[in-house]
């Protein structure tokens, strides 16, 4: 696999997302005269004493003004992490012919079983959205963030797949390619309608597989065994349910992971397994926001924020009753 750069990029985003909790307290919103919109002065003459009139502009009505050092620094950091790590890691032993190498899908007899490849829509999902929210944090509305957040990944992960293309071992890879698009697009659906963020999440479970343990191959992001991505369903955002107690508090969950693919011992003895997932599960967020922070506002404080942030995108290991089917 071959996403493991975007985690870089990630802990840069998440970090960008969790350094100001409103663009209001980052950015001064007299900082631009150009921004304000004042009415000329009107002087009354009447019987009474002159009055000058003045309105002052709503503060909340003024537009954010964009940071550009703070753009820059978003996008040229994740940049340069990227093509650093890409240059030391994967293309140290580049050719000069371009070479396309398809990978299958979710075939028993593919390199992994699909699990890279949802591995590859995953990373770029959560990487769309914590950059949004690095965007936000520079400065720019909504609709501009979630914008460059959708050009900034799909660009660098065209690079990162075209430079792929002039490697003997890697090679351009279409299914790759179209499942970065695929959590790109997801990541950009997700920020511009907020009422698919408050129903459903889309979440990775990890847990150290058994091959990893025996193998003394502790690397989370190339431990498909122990890996099981999900789509949650959360009850606290269909109208009708979410004002039902505890029934507020349950999830849907359908979710997909192999087994057996990798790590591997490389004797082709372990058995391989594609399964498929259902049942529900408790939506930690919304009981720690409930339960132990009790907070009465909309404004979380920074700890409410990161775990918030960090449970809608990582399946909490405990409370689940899951079912599984072997493909």
């Amino acid at each position: 696999m071959r996403f493991s750069v975007i985690w870089l990029g990630l802990l840069i985003s998440f970090y960008l997302s969790n350094v100001s909790d409103t663009i209001a307290d980052t950015v001064d919103p007299y900082s631009k005269l150009s921004t304000l919109s004042i009415t000329p002065l009107r002087l009354t003459l009447n019987s009474e004493p002159a009055t000058l009139n003045t309105v002052h502009p709503d503060p909340a009505e003024i537009s954010p003004v964009p940071s550009p050092s703070r753009t820059r620094w978003i996008i040229g950091g994740i940049s340069l992490a990227t093509a650093a790590y890409g240059f030391t890691s994967w293309w140290d032993k580049s050719s000069s012919q371009f070479q396309v190498r398809h990978e299958n899908w979710f075939e028993a007899d593919s390199p992994n079983g699909g699990a890279d490849k949802l591995g590859h829509s995953y990373s770029t999902y959560v990487a769309t959205r914590l950059m949004t929210q690095s965007f936000l944090w520079a400065g720019h509305t909504q609709p501009q963030a979630i914008k460059l957040a959708g050009l900034t990944s799909g660009l660098i992960m065209l690079g990162v797949e075209v430079m792929d293309g002039f490697t003997q071992k890697y090679g351009f890879s279409p299914e790759d390619a179209l499942m970065n698009l695929t959590g790109i697009g997801l990541g950009v659906l997700f920020d511009s309608y907020p009422q698919l963020d408050e129903t459903f999440d889309i979440r990775l479970k990890y847990w150290t597989s058994d091959d990893a343990k025996r193998l003394n191959d502790y690397d989370p992001i190339a431990d498909y065994s122990g890996q099981t991505y999900v789509l949650a369903t959360k009850t606290s955002g269909i109208p009708g349910l979410r004002e039902i107690p505890w029934i507020r508090y349950l999830e849907f969950d359908v979710g997909y992971g192999t087994r057996g693919y990798q790590p591997t011992d490389g004797t082709e003895n372990q058995p391989k397994y594609r399964n498929l997932y259902y049942g529900i599960s408790l939506n930690f967020s919304l009981l720690f926001d409930d339960w132990i922070f009790k907070s009465p506002s909309k404004e979380h404080s920074r700890t409410q924020s990161v775990i918030s942030n960090t449970l809608e995108y990582v399946q909490f290991p405990a409370g689940t009753l899951w079912f599984e089917h072997h493909l």
